[in-house]
């Protein structure tokens, strides 16, 4: 009776083992079959499966070298035992706390700004209808990025905070975890490419359970942005172009493989430092800059100038170029919202497709007779 007993108990354990690895080989089936979703984006990544999301964010800085993954869980649904181990937010959210100005027009195009509570330095938003919320109370001031108001943060108690890191030193971000606050590091500012920065729109649709309404904004981008490359499709890139300007004793332009430059080529210009390898910044001193471009056609200046002779007012030397005596300058950073913010700055990078119309309506205009331009602004 002992021997049979053993054996039943025995043959119970061995269906048991057997039961548990076929699940957990169905479990993984399931993780791998999931599609990522994303498109254009190189450091996000979205695998739906039923009931909860996979996101993983991936170069959230430069040489980050590492891979952000985060599990997003709806009601009732049930997350696999191997993905215990990654931060789990319950979705769709109620209530966040987002750093950026770049990620208050996501909210707004999916219809949650309202669940905005905090932002850090909540002058630099521009948005009529985010400053609305400002100005009711609804939207606190929560600090600035580096020092975040904890205890406040704490009193609010969002649902999550999205924010961002410069590199992997950021003590912020662990206080606010050891604080109990969900926590989500996010690398839209990393992206280079124009559809890419403008798909991290689909990171707040999962966060809020809006996907449909992301995929239908996000596609409209597309054919817009693609519409207006094939308006140029025939154009040759043979007007030059000179970018930035002098910051203290440095001209810093765009280097070829920047969000920037992707503009200029796709909008069929000669930009004179397209070649120059890299997605940052590259300083050079006035009289490189002026040797190279002394006779470009165009010139897209940085700063808040809204005359040629405010511009000149900066540095006399300006009107060495044949642009500024041209009057081809043009600024996208001149548009302020009501307390300073800088209207390209939060609106461009969901938008590539208004920023490209700009870009073509400066050198190509009659090929867009009808658009007004939406950042940009030429200095008269």
């Amino acid at each position: 009776m002992k021997t049979f007993f053993c054996k039943t108990l025995l043959v119970f354990f061995l269906f048991t083992i057997i039961g548990c690895k076929k699940n957990e080989t169905v479990e993984s089936q399931k993780n791998t079959e999931a599609k990522n979703s994303i498109q254009y984006a190189s450091g996000l990544a979205i695998y739906k499966h039923e009931g909860y999301s996979v996101v993983k964010v991936s170069n959230p800085w430069p040489d980050a070298n590492k891979v952000f993954t985060y599990i997003l869980k709806e009601k009732n649904g049930v997350v696999p035992d191997s993905l215990q181990t990654h931060p789990t937010i319950q979705v769709p959210l109620q209530s966040i706390v987002v750093t950026s100005t770049t990620n208050v027009p996501f909210l707004e195009m999916l219809g949650v700004e309202n669940k905005l509570i905090g932002f850090p330095h909540t002058d630099y938003i521009s948005s009529e209808k985010t400053r609305a919320l400002i100005d009711k109370g609804i939207v606190k001031n929560v600090g600035q990025n580096e020092r975040l108001n904890i205890e406040q943060l704490i009193d609010l108690a969002p649902e999550l905070i999205v924010t961002f890191g410069v590199d992997n030193n950021n003590p912020m971000i662990k206080n606010l975890e050891k604080s109990g606050l969900k926590v989500l590091i996010q690398g839209d500012w990393m992206e280079q490419s124009p559809l890419g920065k403008a798909e991290w729109l689909k990171l707040y649709a999962a966060l809020f359970g809006k996907e449909k309404e992301a995929d239908a904004l996000f596609a409209n981008i597309v054919k817009e942005y693609n519409n207006a490359l094939s308006s140029v499709k025939n154009i040759k890139a043979e007007k030059t172009v000179l970018y930035g300007n002098m910051y203290q004793d440095q001209w810093y332009v765009a280097k070829g493989n920047s969000w920037v430059a992707q503009f200029l080529k796709d909008a069929k210009s000669n930009y004179l430092w397209a070649d120059e390898q890299g997605s940052g910044s590259l300083g050079l001193t006035f009289e490189k800059v002026l040797e190279k471009a002394k006779n470009a056609d165009f010139w897209i200046a940085a700063g808040t100038f809204k005359t040629l002779t405010e511009l000149s007012a900066s540095n006399p030397h300006y009107s060495q170029f044949d642009a500024f005596n041209k009057k081809n300058v043009y600024t996208f950073e001149s548009k302020l919202g009501a307390t300073g913010g800088t209207v390209y700055y939060e609106m461009a990078p969901s938008r590539p497709d208004l920023v490209l119309k700009d870009y073509i309506k400066i050198f190509h205009p009659e090929l867009l007779p009808n658009y007004q331009l939406t950042f940009a602004e030429k200095l008269n």
